[in-house]
């Protein structure tokens, strides 16, 4: 890559939290200890700061510069659900302004700060989070309505709410006008685990980062990130159960990392629709690579919230195992922004529930029934998003329920394909169905062969735009 991660430095000093105070099963205590040690550690010039290998219920807690969190082996830091700790305020969430409650844990305008060790972090996200009834077993289920009798009946399916606050939060969200009015219904507005905003010179390694409210990790207007060796967990069915999301960041770095979640494992994002713009902040400059993906929505997932665009990013010696989707581009008239100058290479697939391989313009957000669309309908030439210069090389996939999908924007409505130039060199996609394009333009499949039920084609320089357009 032609670009450097600079890491953060830390002074050679380490401090014990418990040297602040003796942590006990009071969460309160707890988080006044730690806040505490974070505060005096970064006051008196930073240093590593390490937990002890105990379990510790806390409340939230607030990164502070030149501070690194030590979590040891058996260290299990815990963010139980307390209405005390988490107040609702305008935050950003899917790339919009919205009410949510601060994080586990967050940072706002710092640098060089960091958490690292083989402990856990666990956000207590099964408190937190609705669940679909399909997702789960019907006992399961069932178990979920002993703890919580409350749930919405859509179009769907039966989405349970984990408390009478969520669920009322969930019915009023149209009418609540005040933070007054939503801190009512705390918990249905659901925090992103760990919350970085606006920092400069991060490092995230070696921890399991699980059970999270929504998202697992959220990096927001950061510089110099580094995420390697990371475990992010949350169950298959957890809603909004995100690894990690990287939105309007640049100079990236995430490696050696597994993820194994209930929605995208490893996203790119650069926030949504027209006020998103208004910021001229791309993602820019990411290299992933060396990263196991296990269940999730998808592998690797560039937005759908991506208006400020997404670029010179490469992806490379990934595995991806039973995700819904491998390769995952999404995006929807409205968004606007240009993603290009992507490569994802030497990438191995198996036991692909859905598309190997997709470009999605017609991506829409799950809303219920009694929800407000964010769908655009006015369309400006600043709302057409577009996917293009986009090289994916040594692809191989050995088992996937479609081997490629590209659907854009009606070229009539825009006046333009929203999907161009995109090449599949030297790659083995194994799949069910056979590929299908439409309203793209370049769409080149080089030395590549596509193994559909058996029948192999292969395809040494081939355009599919040419006269599917027109199908």
């Amino acid at each position: 890559m032609n670009f450097t991660v600079e890491l953060p430095k830390f002074k050679e000093k380490e401090y014990f939290v418990e040297d602040f105070g003796t942590l006990t099963l009071d969460t309160l205590n707890n988080q006044k200890i730690i806040q505490k040690a974070i505060d005096e550690v970064s006051k008196n010039g930073g240093g590593t700061l390490t937990f002890p290998a105990k379990i510790i219920q806390t409340g939230p807690i607030v990164l502070k510069s030149d501070v690194c969190l030590n979590l040891v082996r058996n260290c299990y830091l815990k963010f139980p659900k307390e209405k005390r700790f988490y107040k609702v305020s305008i935050r950003d969430w899917e790339g919009m302004e919205c009410y949510r409650t601060n994080s586990p844990i967050e940072a706002f305008n710092e640098s060089n700060i960091g958490i690292v060790g083989d402990g856990t972090i666990d956000g207590c996200g099964d408190d937190w989070r609705p669940l679909k009834e399909w997702k789960v077993t019907s006992k399961f289920y069932e178990k979920c309505l002993k703890k919580s009798p409350y749930y919405i009946m859509d179009k769907e399916t039966r989405i349970w709410y984990p408390s009478k606050t969520s669920y009322d939060g969930s019915l009023n969200q149209n009418n609540v006008k005040t933070l007054e009015q939503a801190d009512e219904y705390f918990d249905f507005y659901r925090p992103v685990l760990i919350s970085i905003v606006n920092c400069d010179k991060v490092l995230l390694k070696d921890f399991i980062s699980s059970n999270s409210p929504a998202w697992n990790i959220h990096p927001l207007f950061t510089t110099n990130l580094t995420v390697d060796g990371l475990k992010v967990k949350n169950d298959f069915h957890a809603q909004n159960g995100d690894g990690i999301d990287v939105e309007s960041c640049t100079n990236v770095e995430i490696k050696n990392s597994t993820f194994e979640v209930g929605d995208d494992g490893i996203c790119i994002k650069s926030g949504k629709n027209r006020k998103a713009r208004q910021i001229k902040k791309p993602t820019s400059n990411v290299y992933i690579h060396d990263c196991l993906v296990y269940h999730a929505h998808g592998g690797i997932v560039i937005g759908s919230e991506m208006s400020r665009g997404v670029n010179n990013l490469l992806c490379e010696n990934c595995t991806f195992v039973g995700t819904d989707i491998g390769i995952r581009f999404k995006s929807a008239i409205g968004r606007g922004g240009v993603v290009e100058n992507i490569t994802i290479q030497d990438i191995n697939m198996i036991d692909i529930i859905n598309e190997a391989i997709i470009y999605n313009m017609d991506y829409s957000l799950f809303k219920m029934a009694h929800e407000k669309t964010d769908d655009v309908k006015a369309l400006d030439k600043e709302d057409i998003p577009y996917f293009k210069n986009i090289l994916m090389k040594n692809i191989n996939c050995s088992n996937s329920h479609t081997v490629l999908k590209v659907l854009g924007i009606n070229p009539t409505e825009i006046n333009d394909f929203s999907i161009q130039d995109i090449r599949l060199v030297d790659s083995y996609i194994n799949g069910e169905n056979n590929y299908s394009v439409k309203w793209a333009k370049g769409i080149k499949l080089e030395n590549t062969t596509l193994n559909v039920n058996g029948i192999e084609t292969y395809f040494k320089n081939v355009d599919l735009t040419i006269d599917s357009n027109s199908k």
